[in-house]
């Protein structure tokens, strides 16, 4: 491996790593106590740190507190399917999730719990340097949709999903998906369908043609 891409590699592994270790400790959070009262862990998302695209879902549930992982529950299965489909290894990506803790009793992230921790998640962006990020859930689009200066194409996700938009960063122009989150797939076969679908314009995005 060439030195400059082994020195880039440990740089951001290292940031990863202070990103965990501030996570590990964030007593400032109101989910803190809850996390450590049940033995979860935080969820700071697994993957490449290179990766062309980045995933972003809004909170962990029980499964994802329980082991660090993201996605690794019923969710997670829906997820592996979905780049089943699409002949993609699930670690070239990057997944991840806004809020880092567990809400309890699988509530939806609050606005306040987003805006404490979204700077993880902005960093993290920064560190990984996306070229598609597919959000998952309404959360995390209107998030990454408003964080990007696209706040004023914001619709129902029943109306924008699987549509693409571009956006601006500071490394570069990145193009924005969003998609259903796994989890409403569950108990709605109409949008697994689209999830599947909108996987396939994931896989033209990424594809070599378009590097």
């Amino acid at each position: 491996m060439p030195q400059d891409l082994e020195n880039e590699k440990q740089k951001r592994f290292t940031a990863m790593k202070i990103i965990r270790d501030e996570l590990v400790d964030f007593r400032n959070s109101p989910l803190f106590e809850y996390r450590t009262k049940n033995g979860y862990f935080p969820v700071v998302g697994e993957g490449s740190h290179f990766a062309r695209v980045m995933f972003i879902g809004e909170a962990p549930g029980e499964t994802e507190a329980k082991t660090g992982k993201p996605f690794c529950g019923a969710s997670g299965r829906v997820l592996d399917e979905c780049f089943a489909h699409i002949a993609m290894p699930r670690l070239d990506a990057y997944v991840t999730t806004i809020v880092k803790d567990r809400p309890p009793n699988n509530r939806d992230p609050e606005l306040d719990e987003i805006l404490l921790y979204s700077p993880y998640l902005d960093r993290q962006i920064e560190i990984i340097q996306p070229a598609v990020i597919a959000t998952q859930g309404r959360f995390s689009m209107d998030y990454i949709m408003k964080k990007f200066n696209r706040g004023t194409d914001l619709r129902a996700i029943s109306k924008i999903h699987g549509q693409v938009f571009e956006a601006e960063t500071a490394y570069g122009k990145i193009k924005i998906l969003p998609l259903y989150h796994p989890a409403a797939t569950i108990y709605n076969r109409a949008t697994r369908e689209d999830l599947f679908k909108d996987f396939e314009t994931l896989k033209i995005l990424i594809s070599p043609i378009n590097n």
